[in-house]
């Protein structure tokens, strides 16, 4: 089996179950717009936080950025491209946002927190 098969394997029936109701498909781009709201707002919040870009925090930015990039190339690697991509669009960019922002949290909660 190689990697296209497995992968299809673990994302059909996901597929399967938004296709056999619209409601289903709804709630799919329903959380993903969530979870990218939440994304957004825990990694802009943090990058304010932060502070203004020194020697440190801009450091601190672009890893955080080179943290996006990672998790965007890691999904467009891993999620299918020939069916339901506008939902894994929506949750490649989620998850990236998310984890940034996480990431953000970490070390603001490290470095600048007394």
């Amino acid at each position: 089996m190689n990697n296209d098969q497995m992968l299809n394997s673990i994302f059909h029936p996901l597929k399967t179950w938004a296709d056999a109701e619209p409601g289903n498909w709804n709630m799919l781009i329903g959380i993903g717009f969530v979870l990218l709201l939440v994304g957004l707002i825990l990694t802009f919040s943090f990058y304010k936080k932060i502070g203004k870009p020194d020697e440190r925090v801009s450091q601190i930015h672009l890893r955080s950025a080179s943290i996006i990039l990672f998790v965007v190339i890691m999904s467009d690697i891993i999620f299918p491209k020939e069916y339901m991509w506008q939902i894994f669009f929506l949750f490649k960019y989620s998850l990236a946002f998310i984890v940034s922002g996480i990431y953000l949290a970490v070390r603001y909660k490290m470095d600048f927190s007394n």
